[in-house]
């Protein structure tokens, strides 16, 4: 029963949400709290696990937005596949924005995620992903410079620095992920049109070649209910 309030909140919202059009903005939070009668702090509460569906959006600075909903990209975890790959295996449309492809030197934990010294000269690739026009995912690849010059990358470029490099013919062989949620920094969440701290999930990658080494190190900032990734495991034991 302690829970009641807060689902009937929920349901509020929910019927709320439902009946505002698309691309429409929801009231401003202090005039929505007073209207369903709950602190703001509630309220954010409870529209946190909307904005993860994808039903609606908080951009800084505009309020919050309800947005049509869109298929989600669905894919196992257990090979390593590309957005662009994934998106048109469902049929989906995605485009990029916000491409920035820019040389850079090479900080500590970049060195050492790479093997390489502090210093060295590396192509750092930034690039938002989109569907149906919305942002829904923040790319970031950076790789040795002998492995991509940011003058490599051609002009019909759709987003994948992965399928680039197979389709050049690089021996790449194994990744390694680690995967979190995050909440949104500023340079995160500009880009992916959210407020700073929203919950995003995180990729944190390492790409090798044949011989073992890192070619790549890229970070993936994913806004949840766009996506929806699962793992395929093999009962231990027996």
């Amino acid at each position: 029963m302690a829970n009641f309030p807060f689902q009937r909140l929920q349901a509020d919202l929910a019927a709320l949400i439902n009946k505002t059009p698309a691309g429409q903005r929801l009231p401003s939070e202090p005039d929505l709290a007073k209207q369903l009668g709950v602190s703001r702090a509630t309220l954010r509460e409870a529209m946190r696990s909307f904005e993860t569906q994808g039903l609606i959006r908080r951009r800084q600075g505009s309020g919050t937005f309800v947005v049509g909903k869109v298929q989600a990209l669905e894919s196992g975890l257990e090979v390593l596949e590309s957005l662009d790959t994934i998106a048109k295996r469902q049929g989906l449309e995605m485009s990029i924005s916000d491409l920035a492809v820019e040389s850079i030197l090479a900080e500590k934990e970049t060195a050492e995620a790479l093997q390489l010294d502090a210093g060295a000269r590396l192509t750092r690739v930034r690039r938002v992903i989109r569907a149906e026009n919305r942002p829904v995912a923040y790319l970031v690849d950076i790789l040795p410079e002998e492995i991509l010059h940011p003058k490599d990358l051609p002009a019909d470029f759709h987003g994948s620095v992965l399928d680039y490099l197979l389709t050049r013919g690089d021996p790449l062989t194994t990744s390694r992920t680690d995967v979190s949620a995050i909440g949104a920094t500023a340079e995160v969440a500009k880009p992916l049109e959210i407020q700073r701290g929203d919950v995003l999930l995180h990729f944190h990658a390492q790409l090798f070649n044949a011989e073992g080494k890192p070619v790549d190190y890229s970070l993936s900032y994913f806004i949840p209910g766009y996506f929806h990734f699962h793992i395929v495991r093999r009962v231990g034991g027996g």
